[in-house]
């Protein structure tokens, strides 16, 4: 990706193919005037968004979903094209994305129509209830490694609640985004429900201190702080989930051909650059070496390269490659061991798969988010350590754990630190649309995906309906004596029970 001046304010964005260099295409990039003239644009369409109502929403989101799907290999091959990842891998992408779509649209009324909430003893002639309305705009700045599933967890779910969408995708990989947008238009023409602005960090940060009602922003924790910064001059409410460093906890009653096909699945697949995959390997001490074993073999068959049939491709943002060096070399000075691959597996825009152990706990490798085919393997003593170990770091995005014994298996999530766990799986939540998404810690806050994720883009609106005069009115300037005594003798009937007065 290059940015070109085009004159004293023009600015122009040409992405570039990351397994070869060559130019994908040029993009005029949008600034603070352009931003905020798709706000404006958003802002004007979505009343007529929100008054479709949750079937005339459902409708056309199910039919821009189909719309999708019919050209899902032309889609697949420009998210390939932008990312450098397989064609395959790709069209996974767009399938598990669009299964979201279809939960998000098809559950929205149920989850946000209003519903009545009981009153209470003390509010016997109150009718309650709460539902849940559109913020109105979205502003949306989703990332490169998954340029279409990420980011549509929360466009997917901010329009099924009834919002409309600005997103701002990655400078990588501006073509996915205007396709999807370009789909939207043949569903909805001269429905601008959803945008798509262009450009680099600063776009992003005229987009988050723009008229949008809400932010949500898929990044690093850095760059996270800056767009919070910025929505927070309106004080506009965000969504973050900034990246992870995630654990895999190997029991000593795994299955351990299931344990390694995952960890290479997680800690390797898509070059690494899983936000919510497998960074750090924690294994008890009695499976320790017959899981290294399993682990390099397996490992050791994986080719990257720039063909369809490769296992993976290229890092689609170049200087991660500087990031993967950095941790490596600073993992072997302290000790470490590379049993696979090492500091001469990063070249020319590819890293070959890493497995390192016996890496000392404060390292960056450990500590730090990796995003390369990159895995740390530690031996410990029992689960405890394990979890320990899972926990000892800032981030707190995901986990899984391996282990035929299902209800210590759910003993162990409980336990572990992050806001999504797998057992005897990798990335098991990420396909189920009912589930909500998101971390703690550096991994960020608030949820997409879930019930959750649409109640994330809603605001809960509380109503209360006086029905009938109360016995005991105390919602008056002009309270009674006998209604103070009422209330005083309710108080203690209701609240000090077992206590003398």
């Amino acid at each position: 990706m290059t940015l070109i001046a085009d004159g004293p304010t023009a600015t122009q964005l040409t992405t570039t193919d990351p397994r070869d260099g060559s130019a994908i295409a040029t993009y005029p990039v949008a600034g603070p005037a352009d931003v905020d003239r798709a706000v404006t644009v958003a802002a004007d369409v979505a009343h007529w968004w929100r008054a479709q109502g949750y079937a005339g929403r459902q409708k056309l989101l199910q039919a821009w979903k189909s719309e999708i799907a019919t050209n899902a290999r032309d889609l697949a091959s420009v998210i390939s094209r932008e990312t450098g990842k397989t064609p395959d891998d790709a069209l996974l992408e767009v399938v598990l994305t669009l299964t979201h779509l279809d939960w998000a649209s098809k559950n929205a009324g149920k989850v946000l129509r209003r519903r009545k909430v009981a009153s209470g003893l003390a509010s016997y002639n109150q009718a309650a209830s709460v539902g849940y309305e559109p913020f109105g705009v979205v502003g949306v700045i989703g990332p490169w490694n998954y340029p279409f599933y990420t980011p549509m967890g929360s466009i997917g779910y901010a329009l099924s609640a009834g919002n409309v969408v600005v997103f701002k995708p990655s400078e990588l990989t501006p073509a996915t985004a205007k396709w999807i947008e370009e789909a939207w238009n043949r569903v909805a023409p001269d429905k601008p429900v959803l945008q798509v602005v262009v450009g680099d960090g600063a776009t992003g940060e005229a987009l988050a201190s723009s008229a949008v009602d809400k932010v949500a922003f898929t990044g690093s924790p850095g760059t996270a702080r800056k767009v919070m910064a910025a929505a927070a001059r309106n004080l506009t409410p965000i969504v973050v989930e900034a990246g992870g460093k995630d654990a895999m906890i190997v029991t000593r009653q795994a299955d351990l051909d299931a344990a390694v096909g995952f960890a290479v699945f997680g800690g390797m697949g898509n070059a690494g650059q899983t936000c919510a995959g497998v960074e750090r390997v924690y294994v008890e001490a009695p499976v320790y070496d017959a899981f290294m074993e399993k682990l390099v073999a397996s490992a050791s068959r994986l080719q990257p390269g720039p063909e369809a049939s490769a296992s993976y491709g290229p890092m689609t943002l170049a200087r991660q490659s500087e990031v993967i060096s950095s941790q490596i070399a600073g993992a072997l000075e302290r000790g470490a061991t590379a049993v696979l691959g090492g500091a001469d597996s990063v070249k020319d825009g590819y890293v070959g798969p890493v497995i390192l152990t016996g890496v000392p706990d404060d390292c960056a490798v450990v500590q730090e988010e990796t995003f390369g085919p990159v895995l740390v393997v530690d031996r410990v003593k029992d689960i405890d350590e394990a979890i320990v170990k899972a926990n000892a770091t800032e981030y707190g995005l995901s986990a899984s754990v391996f282990t035929k014994d299902h209800h210590a298996g759910l003993e162990i999530a409980e336990r572990l630190r992050c806001g999504a766990v797998s057992i005897n799986s990798v990335l098991g939540f990420g396909g189920i649309p009912g589930l909500p998404f998101g971390g703690r810690g550096e991994s960020g806050f608030g949820r997409i995906h879930g019930a959750d994720g649409l109640r994330e883009f809603s605001v809960a609106k509380s109503i209360a309906l006086q029905k009938s005069k109360a016995f005991i009115d105390l919602l008056t300037m002009d309270r009674s004596e006998r209604d103070m005594h009422l209330a005083e003798r309710m108080l203690h009937m209701l609240h000090a029970k077992g206590k003398k007065h």
